[in-house]
Parts: structure tokens; C-alpha cells; sequence
């Protein structure tokens, strides 16, 4: 049986040769990146609108307005019925008129909530009023619609 021979010389031109190719791929990859791409924005004059009215109003009151934050709401309905959500809805609002009501849909589940209070002791106090109409409430702790402040106090 004859033993394999190699040839000592094929092995330095072999690695010549995959270096050149590997320098020959990452320069073409180098090239490939120096392309410029051009983004133009268009934007909605709306925007530019709102902007402006936010700012007049935080400038007029000389106090930053903040419109949302984090507080807790009251969840008085869970299931997955849609007329039954807002049945609930109605009913509550037709007891307190001046309470705002949230529609929440998370599928296959349709969650009610009601208020936009700052403290949770804002809420337990209305969790107690609703108690007897609704048997399941729970406080959720969520981003609310912050209440307008009286300023003349």
C-alpha cells in the first residue's frame, strides 16, 4: 500500500490563495456599504399644530401641562361579551354621569373601567360605592387621563 504524498509547496499557495479570496469578499462587502440613502420626512401639518397649542397652553399657565400620568382606575366588568361591557358601561354612567368609563378589549376579554384618580384612596372610596351594584372590582394601576385641577382654589 503507497502512503499519500503531499506536496509541501501546495500547502503556502493554497493559503495564498484563500487569503486572496477572503481580502477579494470583504472588499466587495466594503464597497457595498458605501452607498447613501436619502430619507425625506413628510410631515402632517396637524402636528405642527398641536405642537403650538400645547406649548400656548403650558406658557399660559406658566406651569408645564401634563396630560397623562400614572394613577389607578377602577375595573367593574370583565367578560368576554361585548353587549354585556357596554351594558355595564351605561349603567354606571347613568349613576355617575361625571365619571369617566374606559372600554378595554384584550382578546377574547372585554375589561370596563371607571375614574381617572391620582391616589388609590380616590379609588377604594368609589370601589366602595359600587360594591353593591358591581360584585368583582379590583383597582388597576394604570396610565390615566389626569383630572383638571381647580385653580381658583
Amino acid at each position: 500500500m503507497k502512503k499519500a504524498v503531499f506536496d509541501h509547496q501546495a500547502k503556502p499557495a493554497f493559503i495564498k490563495y484563500c487569503i486572496f479570496f477572503v481580502l477579494l469578499i470583504a472588499s466587495t462587502q466594503v464597497f457595498a456599504q458605501q452607498t447613501h440613502g436619502r430619507v425625506e420626512v413628510i410631515r402632517d401639518p396637524l402636528v405642527d399644530t398641536l405642537i403650538a397649542k400645547r406649548y400656548e397652553m403650558s406658557s399660559a399657565s406658566g406651569v408645564p401641562v401634563a396630560f397623562s400620568s400614572y394613577g389607578y382606575r377602577v375595573q367593574f366588568f370583565s367578560g368576554s361579551n361585548r353587549k354585556d361591557a357596554y351594558n355595564a358601561q351605561a349603567r354606571l354612567q347613568s349613576e355617575y354621569p361625571e365619571l369617566r368609563t374606559y372600554i378595554i378589549y384584550n382578546e377574547p376579554n372585554f375589561k370596563v373601567r371607571a375614574g381617572d384618580f391620582r391616589t388609590r384612596l380616590e379609588a377604594q372610596k368609589l370601589m366602595q360605592e359600587l360594591r353593591a351594584s358591581f360584585p368583582s372590582l379590583f383597582i388597576i394601576s394604570e396610565k390615566i387621563n389626569l383630572p383638571k385641577t381647580d385653580t381658583n382654589d
